[in-house]
């Protein structure tokens, strides 16, 4: 729904919106509405994905969104309308900005127009709202005043790093980008060095040699992964290598463009209680929580917690020079 000084003008108060047919409920919308006759309970907000890189990626139900829409709340407005040109297709509502910055603010907007019957369509630079990109509060808000939500799937940059990079998929998780600061950095991926799912990192070409050799530290360098840059454009790459073999191959050359990194999850440990409960005491020993050094060596490992614990608290009371082997 469009009005000349706002989003929209309340619900469904279009001044030139008139009641057609003699069937109440439907009216007839002026201008990029084309006289379509459109439900008055028909409001929604939807998500849909954008091309990643090859335009011809994008769905039909995208195209018909973007031309049939009452509003269009973009990323980058700049960006969408150069997208809808390379589509050959014309933007049939209004087009708003939203991002990062202000998706807080724009989303009572927004949310007023789906309140008064209105399709409003949330698009990003490329991919699927709220995955690492803007989207996840206004659907939050929606879901909370009990307002539709619906999406048009499509390309997801994601899924297409996972599907090609060699790796397992039968469990995933997505972890978005690293953090900046090395020490942080290398914390995060410490805590995620026991993860056995495959996981999928976004990273910016300018830190990819740097995430590479903390991944290396912190997952180990044997650990197999592979970097995806610029999927599905002119110069699509994937290489696969270990992630020691990985940090020397991004070191040595100037990686471009846009980059998934996927790495594939710990492997399953044989380790018994009693090779591992050292680790726990020294880790106690240096100031760490019982509980939680063996709550984080047993999912290392791959051993149960209790029966670590147990252990623990066994070779901690055992007088010194005790030889009875840990864990029996």
């Amino acid at each position: 729904m469009r009005g000349t000084t706002g989003l929209a003008a309340g619900p469904w108060a279009d001044r030139h919106a008139v009641i057609v047919g003699g069937r109440p409920g439907r009216v007839r919308l002026p201008g990029g509405a084309h006289g379509k006759l459109r439900p008055m309970t028909a409001g929604r907000l939807v998500l849909a994905a954008t091309p990643i890189g090859d335009v011809e990626d994008a769905s039909l139900r995208l195209r018909r969104l973007l031309a049939e829409a009452d509003v269009v709340a973009a990323e980058d407005t700049r960006r969408l309308h150069a997208l809808a040109a390379r589509m050959g297709v014309k933007i049939g509502g209004r087009v708003v900005s939203f991002h990062e910055h202000n998706e807080v603010a724009r989303a009572g907007e927004l949310l007023d127009v789906v309140r008064g019957g209105g399709t409003v369509l949330v698009v990003t630079d490329a991919g699927m709202p709220t995955v690492s990109d803007p989207g996840f509060r206004v659907v939050g808000a929606a879901v909370e005043a009990g307002l539709p939500v619906t999406a048009a799937p499509g390309p997801s940059a994601v899924l297409t790093a996972l599907a090609l990079s060699g790796l397992p998929t039968d469990r995933f998780c997505f972890e978005g980008f690293p953090p900046r600061k090395s020490g942080e950095r290398s914390r995060a991926f410490a805590d995620l060095a026991g993860e056995r799912r495959t996981m999928i990192f976004f990273e910016s070409p300018r830190r990819l040699a740097d995430t590479l050799v903390a991944m290396a530290a912190g997952f180990g360098s044997d650990r197999p992964a592979a970097v995806c840059r610029e999927l599905t454009k002119t110069y699509e790459e994937v290489v696969r290598l270990p992630l020691g073999e990985l940090a020397a191959w991004a070191a040595a050359r100037e990686v471009l463009g846009e980059i998934s990194v996927v790495v594939g999850g710990a492997p399953t440990r044989t380790a018994s209680v009693a090779d591992v409960v050292a680790e726990v005491l020294t880790r106690a020993d240096n100031g760490e929580r019982l509980k939680e050094a063996v709550a984080e060596v047993a999912e290392a490992a791959g051993v149960g917690k209790r029966e670590l614990y147990a252990a623990a608290i066994a070779q901690r009371s055992r007088p010194v020079g005790s030889t009875r082997p840990a864990g029996n």
